[in-house]
């Protein structure tokens, strides 16, 4: 891994160099490992993510290596740098036709793709659904037993390199038509109600207290989250803006696959 490093580090500083043959075959490898999940743009670590800025580099540096060309699917025809990924049969996979997921994604066993988009550099891990017009953005990092519901962007990040992707850890529930980005970090078997938007500056609001505590970049585990404003004030006025309301924390005896509508009427809301 230190060889392929130095041979990205250099040739990111040095685009000359994606001539030559060396560099060519290590992005080539480095985006294989990607796709079969032996490498990751992030990495868990202890209670947090490592992000591997190199690898990200080796898949920016891998769209001009690669020549446009068609591709046939049945009697649809694509037009694009990228393969799409092959052999679900085998990996032990369940796409709905119209899904479609780009080849240097890991998609696990287990997991299901309705109608659905998958990008470069994402990982989805086993037992995942990914739900009918659902997206996941390149390096996004997706865990175990996750329900990506109909609708729902989860936002890609490749570049700033050095930025996190957005990470959805194990047994979270992410509500339709909620969206994701910029480096958003959802801890384990959360859920997310309809509709909400999460940014890196988001207000995310604990109001399950006397007094609201206010965090931003992150949703805890376990917790519980809905859409909500607050009233902020511009020379024109005060107008409401969004943000996401922590309402409480998923109770013990509500199942990991549980729907979203029973895990927010354990708290009077319905959404």
């Amino acid at each position: 891994m230190n060889v392929f490093k130095k041979i990205v580090e250099d040739a990111w500083q040095n685009r000359s160099l994606l001539k030559n043959k060396k560099t060519i075959d290590c992005i080539n490898q480095i985006v294989e490992e990607v796709d079969k999940g032996r490498l990751r743009p992030a990495t868990p670590k202890e209670n947090s993510w490592v992000v591997n800025d190199w690898i990200k580099k080796a898949i920016i540096l891998y769209f001009p290596i690669r020549n446009m060309e068609s591709i046939d699917v049945g009697p649809f025809q694509y037009h694009d740098k990228m393969k799409l990924k092959q052999g679900y049969k085998e990996l032990g996979i369940r796409i709905v036709p119209n899904a479609v997921a780009r080849y240097g994604s890991y998609i696990s066993k287990g997991v299901i793709l309705m109608p659905s988009y998958v990008n470069i550099g994402a990982y989805v891990d086993e037992g995942t659904m990914i739900d009918t017009w659902a997206t996941v953005g390149s390096c996004a990092q997706i865990g175990k037993n996750v329900h990506v519901s109909g609708g729902v962007g989860i936002g890609g990040v490749l570049e700033p390199v050095q930025a996190s992707p957005v990470i959805i850890e194990d047994d979270v529930f992410i509500g339709s038509r909620s969206i994701i980005v910029e480096g958003v970090r959802v801890e384990k078997e959360a859920v997310l109600g309809a509709n909400v938007v999460l940014t890196s500056s988001t207000k995310i609001i604990d109001v399950t207290q006397k007094k609201a505590n206010e965090i931003k970049g992150y949703i805890p585990s376990r917790s519980v989250v809905i859409p909500g404003t607050y009233n902020k004030k511009f020379p024109a006025g005060n107008y409401a803006v969004p943000c996401a309301l922590i309402i409480g924390k998923r109770k013990e005896s509500t199942d990991k696959k549980t729907s979203l509508n029973k895990a927010l009427r354990d708290f009077n809301v319905a959404v």
